[in-house]
């Protein structure tokens, strides 16, 4: 087994991981171990799998992103593998998890910004402490550059529900596609009798796959300018989370297009996050917990 004998549960929103601390950069994980660890019945159960190490330490990337890594002010990267074994560019809330558990681990300071390494490039996680209605261990994360296809180019629908509703694809460093429902150009259920556990359908196909996002409008005070919404999401490599960040700053990203309002906040399954868009950058805040600390036998 190419795992430490200690690993750490932890959830961001619901987003929940098996993440361990690599420094020697040993215990690279194979895809099986990674499925078995993420298994909610023969394992521990997980969304994911986050070991933190040293960049130079992750066999996928280059000498290139390794430099630019640690160019960029971070000493940690976090390599994030989707329950089904497979390669992820980015989680957001991945990083919230992280995070914390850096500062448990003495690596991260608990009262200043943390650079991390992520395939998408480095991150800053600023701790906000406990903050209304966000929950405790709050971060706010820097998520960076997003880039949105043209506006609804997609059509979505879910293998045995009726209806569809149209997509708009965003890149926040991993694919989404965002649909708005419950509006006049949506046929599907209201958000929360959608069955997710199916895989959504995209089409035109995208072929890297891509995390499906269904949002609805609840609320915008055109006086703070502050929106409200409410989320689910079907990540690929993992079903239906209770929360997914990257999907959350592409919801935020998509509203923005169609409503001009930069700040939203946002109800997943697992809770409710900030999400700031901006021309430049999104910006997500949210809670993180540790949940226990597990001894492999």
């Amino acid at each position: 087994m190419s795992l430490p004998q200690q690993v750490t549960k932890v959830h961001a929103t619901g987003n929940d991981f098996v993440v361990y601390l690599d420094r020697s950069g040993e215990f690279e994980p194979t895809p099986d171990e990674i499925r078995f660890l993420c298994d909610r019945h023969f394992g521990i159960g997980g969304d994911g799998l986050i070991r933190l190490t040293a960049p130079e330490h992750v066999s996928d990337l280059s000498r290139e992103q390794v430099d630019a890594t640690h160019a960029d002010g971070a000493q940690w990267f976090m390599d994030y593998r989707n329950a089904d074994g497979s390669l992820a560019e980015m989680c957001g809330n991945g990083t919230r998890a992280i995070t914390l558990f850096a500062q448990h681990e003495g690596v991260a300071d608990s009262t200043e910004p943390f650079r991390l390494g992520t395939r998408a490039g480095v991150k800053v996680l600023t701790p906000r402490g406990n903050m209304k209605p966000y929950g405790a261990n709050v971060f706010q994360v820097e998520m960076g550059a997003w880039h949105i296809g043209e506006e609804d180019a997609y059509e979505v629908t879910i293998p045995g529900t009726s209806g569809s509703a149209r997509g708009t694809f965003v890149d926040m460093g991993n694919p989404h596609v965002v649909a708005v429902i419950e509006d006049a150009f949506a046929t599907l259920p209201v958000v929360e009798d959608l069955d997710l556990v199916t895989k959504p359908v995209v089409a035109p196909v995208i072929e890297s796959d891509q995390n499906v996002e269904f949002v609805r409008v609840d609320d915008i005070d055109q006086n703070t300018g502050v929106g409200e919404a409410t989320m689910r999401v079907n990540e690929r490599g993992c079903g239906e989370t209770l929360s997914c960040g990257t999907g959350l700053c592409a919801t935020g990203v998509v509203l923005r297009a169609k409503t001009g309002i930069d700040h939203w906040d946002i109800t997943v399954r697992g809770g409710t996050l900030r999400v700031d868009v901006s021309a430049d950058d999104v910006r997500l805040t949210g809670s993180a917990t540790l949940v226990g600390e597990v001894t492999l036998l």
